[in-house]
């Protein structure tokens, strides 16, 4: 715990880091993942092809992903950031259609019978009830991102595996707990807020 105490500073900005890598991630993959889990929910055939996709990607190591991306964007945080938001297309598309699966057949029927679009469907009755669902599935895609947003660091894009892999080189034992710690805090602190936040629709839902 000395370094974690000695060097707060340097710490805290290595949270930041790791928290503007995960935030711009997650955005990323949220306005990708949406359209696909709709998509997928709407049709089994297209849902298929496109859950098979991102289950393909996902099986890719993490590291070879970066390698395979530093050709085309080079290295640092927008090769980390995309990365991270392809890996997390499986939990958030998956989720995505899981949820809007799961809304009542006789909400739609009802939507329709009262003479809403499917574009008034989705928005005003589809997407409301799914939130909980879909909260879930960003809650865990939320710690997924966090965890692997530790290797970004193996890019030279920041983050808190910046302090893991300068321990283990510099064999400072100190150093790695500092960064393990403060990543898994910040996992935690994810996981609850958004663990609330899934209740509270659940409850006004």
């Amino acid at each position: 715990m000395t370094y974690l105490s000695t060097h707060a500073g340097i710490v805290a900005q290595r949270l930041l880091e790791h928290v503007a890598l995960t935030a711009t991630a997650l955005a990323i993959a949220l306005l990708i993942a949406l359209p696909l889990g709709v998509a997928a929910a709407r049709s089994a055939r297209i849902g298929a092809l496109i859950l098979g996709a991102a289950g393909a990607i996902y099986t890719i190591p993490s590291l070879a992903l970066f390698a395979l991306l530093i050709p085309i964007e080079g290295i640092g945080f927008w090769t980390a950031v995309t990365a991270l938001a392809i890996y997390a297309q499986m939990i958030l598309v998956r989720n995505v259609a899981a949820a809007l699966r799961a809304v009542p057949f006789a909400q739609d029927d009802a939507a329709v019978g009262i003479g809403m679009s499917a574009w008034q469907c989705l928005v005003r009755v589809d997407l409301p009830l799914a939130l909980p669902v879909m909260l879930a599935g960003l809650r865990i895609a939320t710690v997924a991102t966090i965890g692997m947003a530790n290797l970004a660091a193996w890019i030279d894009a920041g983050g808190l595996g910046t302090l893991l892999f300068a321990g283990i080189q510099q064999d400072d034992p100190q150093r790695i707990v500092a960064g393990a710690l403060a990543s898994a805090a910040l996992a935690v602190a994810a996981d609850l807020i958004l663990r609330g936040a899934e209740r509270l629709t659940r409850n006004a839902t």
